[in-house]
């Protein structure tokens, strides 16, 4: 299996005592991995981390290859992201979002900016702008944004938040077929137990800023009646540390 994202004791504490402490995990080609844990546990933080918004204290990322601290360019050139919330231009429409967003690459031309927009079920919006969009609605065209450039690593941060029901079936189907079909490596974080269940192959879990353990869905259900089951388990195995 080739590993295209490599965390080797990542460390990032801030003066409130908050942060992570020595978070190790590879993720390989294809996977849909879930960074599964409650608010506050420091997903956000290793995300931030991972895409270059702020610094650790100690440790690094590597991203298909290269370290996300020595040579952030070529480490963040095949990757697509979403942190905490789907950011657009207002007063522009979804489709002039994305044609913004595609100056950046040299592969994204109008009907690439089309195709995005009817994946994420947004195309017959695509001349409204988005101050007008639901919260759900910003973030379709946030997940349009992050895979507008083919990219081989999608990083997203609690990507179904303000989804309906109907919405996060879309997402999980999006994720699900460019892993499959794409080999797209996604690195996904979120609270919600039972969407994790459903879209991740792997899963890590992390509490007060340690990641207790990692191991495949299949393996996890295989043992425990649910995620859920599995997660409390973990926790009090772990002493609530």
């Amino acid at each position: 299996m080739e590993t295209v994202i490599e965390i080797n004791n990542l460390t990032k504490v801030y003066k409130n005592g908050r942060g992570i402490t020595d978070i190790n995990i590879e993720i390989y080609r294809g996977d849909i991995f879930g960074f599964l844990g409650p608010n506050g546990a420091g997903k956000t933080t290793a995300m931030k981390i991972m895409t270059g918004l702020i610094k650790p204290d100690s440790g690094d990322v590597k991203i298909l290859g290269y370290s996300v601290l020595e040579d952030f360019e070529k480490a963040i050139e095949k990757v697509g992201c979403i942190i905490e919330t789907a950011e657009s231009y207002p007063y522009l429409t979804a489709f002039e979002n994305l044609k913004q967003f595609s100056r950046f690459y040299d592969n994204v031309d109008n009907k690439r900016i089309e195709e995005v927009l009817e994946l994420t079920g947004i195309l017959k919006y695509k001349d409204e702008k988005p101050r007008k969009f639901s919260l759900g609605m910003k973030q379709r065209l946030g997940i349009a944004a992050a895979i507008l450039s083919k990219p081989e690593v999608i990083i997203l941060d609690e990507p179904l938040n303000g989804l309906d029901v109907e919405g996060m079936i879309d997402m999980r189907n999006i994720i699900k077929n460019l892993a499959k079909k794409e080999k797209t490596t996604f690195f996904i974080s979120s609270h919600l137990i039972h969407d994790v269940e459903l879209t991740c192959n792997r899963i890590g879990v992390l509490y007060n800023g340690r990641l207790l353990n990692v191991d495949t869905t299949k393996n996890i259900l295989n043992n425990y009646a649910s995620l859920e089951n599995y997660f409390i388990s973990e926790v009090e195995r772990n002493g609530r540390i």
